[in-house]
């Protein structure tokens, strides 16, 4: 019975602990992640036209294109761990 009193007591210190953050830095967390999914899934799209493009210099500038979309998708989501690390 202890044992089953102190797994709900850690539950709840844990469940208090996720809800510490603000509602304004869950908005900065999730509009950096729809931007962040919004430009790779753009990063995505260019991936499939360099590999559907005969151009072998076309293929090669969209799929660097991609890479830089996805390292800026990262770059945003970082921006706003660290926004929400300093509200």
């Amino acid at each position: 019975m202890k044992k089953i009193a102190f797994v709900l007591a850690a539950a709840g210190l844990m469940s208090v602990a996720a809800c510490t953050k603000s509602p304004e830095a869950e908005a900065v967390v999730n509009n950096a992640d729809m931007v962040a999914d919004n430009m790779e899934m753009t990063a995505d799209n260019m991936d499939a036209m360099a590999d559907n493009t005969s151009n072998a210099v076309a293929s090669d500038v969209l799929e660097n294109v991609a890479d830089n979309m996805n390292a800026a998708a990262d770059n945003v989501r970082d921006a706003a761990d660290e926004k929400v690390d300093n509200m």
